[in-house]
């Protein structure tokens, strides 16, 4: 606004000033080469003020092109800029939508035109890329890496070939000098510490974690988990070389994760190999409260050696007295019960879980107490079959794939402390029309015992000197019952040895043999008599035991073929 009035001041003192001059009387004579040229003062003035401006504008041209040479230049390359950045635009957005055509013909232009721009060195990679040629790639990375602008961009790209053509020297390799060169890059932290698990590298996957934490690429509570698994992973490893050694690491771990099972179960165990019982007791205590397991009432159970069983059963009873909650308690109290022949306490222990749809284990463990305290063959076996469609019980599980023990990695992924202790959905491998299956013998096997030694793999849970083989456990993939073959001495004395060695307190494992079936009634069934008329041996499956008077079942479908094949329960 003041602007505004200071040029009208300004405009009407000039026209003021004009009009006195045009008013005043009086005339300008020039006289030159003979010339006389006469005007009024008025026009005069302004005769001189277009000379002025004429000689200024005059002025300004030659200054232009006199010290300005290189404005026309300047003016060609800021299109060429303009040409460069739009061929750059165009290029990136082929590269998205998968043009490889398109986004080499604009990788080309704007490198013509945008020659020191690193954007078109990575414009050039990623088409390259596009198109397959791994070594153009390949190459204009490594040129981007002898650039400080451009170095970390460079390395990155190199990591991702190398991975793509699993190089996995070359990659970590290329992520550990980005992480040195910038260790605020998590792509390169992360990356580094994930090859470092994969190849069992604990001590430098510890040493990259540490730098993760420092860096703020992950919050503590994760960081100090991870480090419990490393530490696990590695005491592991030198438990047989250096025991002493990794009670530390496994003591560290504890402190970091006290919940993991893993660390939990070393500790205790080599802390009572120490005679360290008071601390053991407490730290497979404190586990057990925050994560019940069968390897934590395993190691609590031999934390003194040379008990008997009854007084491991008292241990364990004490053990599971401040988590009632979990299911793994009464299996633990009945698995050490049937080591103790208390047969009694054992069948108390399950009787709250047999409402319910009791899983494989629970049945397993019902069968061998019907075997050991009655040797009642047709509880035994219809405990068994109830095993073989029970539901599942909790298993070391990891994107999808079941493990007898637990490990620090996925073997799926290569992920780190991946697996977990739950019911696994489903299982890798083979399974037919969807069941289950797991190894049982005839007539004792019977889930899992706290009788194991001490040095029990972990994993092996409460089944670890179970009279079952390892098949037998809720870890077990494949769920068969052995062929009972029809006709005289097939096994049937020793199958009532086995019971009768487990109601006698025979506590030496003998090998399963196969039971006989019940022989079918003389007239038979017609395919009976068929089978029987050629001569040719036959499976009879009865509905439940001879001496079972349990509820009414679908009649029994025998079976021909070969006496010494399977047969598997769908």
């Amino acid at each position: 606004m003041i602007r505004a009035l200071i040029f009208l001041l300004l405009i009407l003192g000039i026209s003021l000033a004009l009009a006195g001059v045009a008013d005043e009387p009086g005339r300008i004579t020039l006289t030159w080469l003979g010339y006389e040229i006469e005007t009024s003062i008025f026009v005069a003035l302004l005769a001189l003020a277009l000379l002025f401006g004429l000689l200024i504008l005059l002025w300004l041209g030659l200054r232009y092109v006199v010290t300005r040479p290189s404005a026309l230049s300047r003016y060609l390359r800021k299109r060429q800029e303009e040409k460069g950045l739009d061929a750059l635009s165009k290029g990136l957005i082929a590269i998205g939508s998968g043009d490889r055509d398109a986004a080499r013909h604009y990788a080309r232009l704007a490198r013509r035109a945008l020659q020191d721009e690193p954007l078109t060195a990575l414009l050039r990679a990623q088409a390259a890329q596009l198109s397959g040629d791994r070594e153009e790639a390949t190459r204009i990375f490594t040129a981007m890496t002898e650039q400080p602008g451009t170095e970390l961009l460079g390395l990155r790209g190199l990591f991702l070939e190398a991975s793509r053509e699993n190089e996995t020297e070359a990659a970590r390799q290329f992520a550990e000098r980005a992480m040195r060169r910038n260790p605020d890059l998590a792509w390169s932290v992360n990356a580094l510490f994930e090859m470092q698990c994969r190849a069992g590298d604990w001590e430098g996957a510890l040493r990259t974690l540490d730098v993760a934490q420092r860096h703020k690429h992950i919050d503590r509570s994760l960081a100090d988990r991870r480090r419990a698994v490393l530490l696990t992973a590695q005491a592991r490893e030198i438990e047989d070389s250096d025991s002493a050694r990794a009670c530390e690491l496994a003591l560290e771990a504890v402190r970091l994760a006290p919940d993991l099972v893993p660390a939990a179960e070393m500790a205790g165990r080599l802390l009572a190999a120490q005679g360290k019982l008071t601390r053991a007791r407490r730290i497979l205590s404190r586990a057990w409260e925050l994560s019940p397991h069968p390897d934590i009432a395993l190691a609590y159970a031999h934390l003194v050696p040379g008990e008997s069983p009854r007084e491991r059963l008292k241990r364990v009873r004490k053990l599971v007295q401040g988590n009632t909650s979990s299911v793994e308690g009464p299996v633990a109290v009945a698995t050490a019960a049937i080591e103790a022949r208390d047969w009694k306490t054992a069948r108390e222990a399950l009787e709250p879980l047999l409402a319910d749809n009791p899983s494989a284990r629970v049945c397993t463990l019902m069968a061998r107490i019907e075997a050991g305290e009655h040797g009642d063959e047709g509880r035994v076996r219809e405990w068994l079959a109830r095993a073989v469609r029970a539901p599942r019980d909790p298993a070391w599980t990891a994107d999808g794939y079941v493990s007898e023990r637990w490990e620090p990695l996925s073997p799926v992924t290569g992920r780190l402390d991946a697996f977990e202790w739950k019911v696994p959905l489903l299982s890798l491998g083979p399974a037919q029309e969807g069941a289950q299956q797991l190894d049982l013998p005839a007539a004792d096997a019977a889930g899992a015992t706290l009788a194991a030694a001490p040095g029990t793999p972990a994993g092996a849970g409460a089944a670890a000197d179970a009279d079952l083989p390892p098949a037998a456990t809720q870890d077990s993939d494949v769920l068969v019952i052995e062929a009972e073959t029809i006709g005289e001495g097939t096994g049937s004395e020793g199958a009532s040895e086995q019971i009768a060695g487990e109601k006698d307190g025979d506590r030496e494992a003998s090998p399963a043999v196969p039971e006989p079936a019940s022989k079918p009634p003389a007239d038979g069934t017609p395919e009976q008599k068929t089978a029987a008329a050629d001569g040719k041996p036959e499976i009879f499956v009865p509905p439940r035991a001879p001496d079972d008077p349990g509820p009414d079942a679908p009649e029994a479908q025998p079976i021909a073929g070969n006496a010494d094949e399977d047969y598997k329960l769908g």
